[in-house]
Formats: C-alpha cells, sequence, structure tokens
C-alpha cells in the first residue's frame, strides 16, 4: 500500500500527517469552540487528549491518505487540517476540513478542499468524492460548492441528518 503522509502543496499552504509533536496546534483547533460548533464532535480538553487522537489515527496506516495537517508556508505553523477520509460505511471517500477562525474568510479552506479533491482524482485515481455538512454550516457549504461539489441530498452521519455534496472526476 501506498503512503501518503505528504499531501499536496498550494500556493500558501503544505499538507502533511499530523504527529504528535502538533498536539498543541491540534488541541488549539479541536478545543475552539466555534471551530467545533458545526463538527458534531465533543471539544478535545486537554493537550494529553489531542496527543492521543493524533497517535490513534489509523487513516495512513490503513488505507495510505487522511487528513492532512495545514501549515501556512509564511509562518510554518498549523492552521489547520484538510484532506481524504475513506468512511466504510458508506464506502465513499469525503473530503473535510478545519481551520483556526483567525484564518477564515481568506480562502484558504477553498484552497486546501481543491488541492485535496486533485489528489484524490490525480493521485488516488478516484471516481468521485464526498462532503458532508451540516445544514447550518454556512460557509462550509459554500467552500463545498466553490470547489465544484453539488448537493445531491441528506443521509445520517454519526446520528446527524448532514447534507451531502459530490463531485466526480
Amino acid at each position: 500500500m501506498l503512503d501518503y503522509r505528504i499531501g499536496p502543496e498550494t500556493k500558501r499552504l503544505e499538507h502533511r500527517a499530523l504527529t504528535v509533536d502538533d498536539k498543541e496546534a491540534f488541541f488549539a483547533l479541536n478545543s475552539d469552540p466555534d471551530v467545533m460548533r458545526f463538527t458534531g464532535e465533543p471539544r478535545l480538553r486537554s493537550l494529553e487528549e489531542a496527543g492521543e487522537a493524533i497517535a490513534h489515527y489509523p487513516d495512513f496506516d490503513t488505507v495510505g491518505y487522511g487528513r492532512w495537517g495545514c501549515v501556512l508556508k509564511e509562518s510554518r505553523s498549523i492552521i489547520g487540517f484538510c484532506g481524504l477520509k475513506y468512511l466504510n460505511e458508506f464506502d465513499d471517500v469525503d473530503v473535510g476540513f478545519r481551520f483556526l477562525p483567525r484564518y477564515w474568510g481568506r480562502g484558504l479552506a477553498t484552497e486546501a478542499c481543491t488541492a485535496s479533491i486533485a489528489f484524490g482524482f490525480d493521485v488516488l485515481r478516484l471516481g468521485r468524492i464526498i462532503g458532508l455538512v451540516l445544514e447550518e454550516n454556512l460557509a462550509s457549504i459554500r467552500v463545498l460548492e466553490k470547489v465544484g461539489m453539488r448537493r445531491d441530498g441528506s443521509i445520517t452521519y454519526e446520528g446527524e441528518t448532514v447534507l451531502r455534496y459530490e463531485i466526480s472526476r
């Protein structure tokens, strides 16, 4: 199996698998109430919990790809994550993203999503990629639409009703 711990590079971002050394940035992201508001996931409570989450993230080992940390080139800091996740229950690959609020509104999520989708089609040779989003998450819906995804109904995912977007190669 191929291992894509290093993801695509864009004008402003590098994508790479997170390591336990990134736990402070991961904690800052995943403990922020504004960031977590539309994720359906609980906020992280400690640096230890953040380190454990990174250490036990299985995707790169099981399918060879996953959500990459987004490193802002100008500061060399991790400002969020974006990437592809295989969803076994749907036999589909989802593009997902999350950024610190101070980086919202700069087009970085669109830039990262565009690169992740291109990676999925060009490198992984996927035929389709989906995006799952809560209906009230208007900013993320706009990102999915900007990258060319179209709404394809609603589904239940992890106990939540979510909108399903998709794009095909």
